[in-house]
């Protein structure tokens, strides 16, 4: 393995323990981000002069700037899947991935913030980036064989089937 590829690859956290609590995390991140994308739309609704009748394109707005999509495909062989997520300008320890017999959730939030000086007065502009996605897999996995890695934004999760997940192929046999 070459050093270039050594730094551009990134193993990712990964919580492969089922918790019971792990649909209510999922839960409070929800509201969380539904509190965000509110909060924000009533900026833009106040920056506007409070006129009434553009609330869902405030919606939309706010909800384009806090949270960016995240595209997947997901591959099946005969013992694992595999998922491909595109997080662009996300590092590894920006996101968080959990794994739940049949379910995977991807999310992160990335910040930034720049800030110039002009004489007296001071320019400061924030950024945050936010990804949630939560997808039902088609089969349970073993959530204890879970391996991520990211390069170059892309998020790929290799998910083992568990034993009882593996399709297997039967050939009939004639009856006599």
């Amino acid at each position: 393995m070459t050093a270039q590829t050594a730094t551009a690859m990134q193993p990712v956290k990964t919580s492969a323990v089922a918790k019971p609590t792990e649909t209510q995390d999922l839960f409070e991140r929800m509201q969380q981000t539904y509190g965000s994308i509110a909060q924000r739309a009533f900026e833009i609704f106040d920056n506007n002069g409070r006129w009434f009748g553009s609330d869902l394109s405030d919606w939309l707005q706010a909800e384009s700037e806090i949270l960016h999509p995240v595209h997947l495909e997901i591959a099946e062989t005969d013992d694992a899947l595999t998922v491909q997520a595109e997080v662009p300008g996300f590092t590894a320890k920006e996101l968080d991935i959990r794994v739940e017999a049949n379910r995977l959730t991807i999310s992160g939030k990335h910040e930034s913030k720049e800030e110039g000086k002009k004489g007296k007065t001071i320019y400061s502009e924030r950024c945050a980036k936010e990804i949630l996605r939560s997808v039902y897999l088609p089969y349970d996995v073993d959530s204890s064989k879970v391996e991520a890695t990211l390069k170059d934004g892309v998020l790929k999760i290799d998910l083992p089937k568990a034993p009882h997940a593996k399709s297997i192929h039967i050939e009939p046999k004639a009856a006599s």
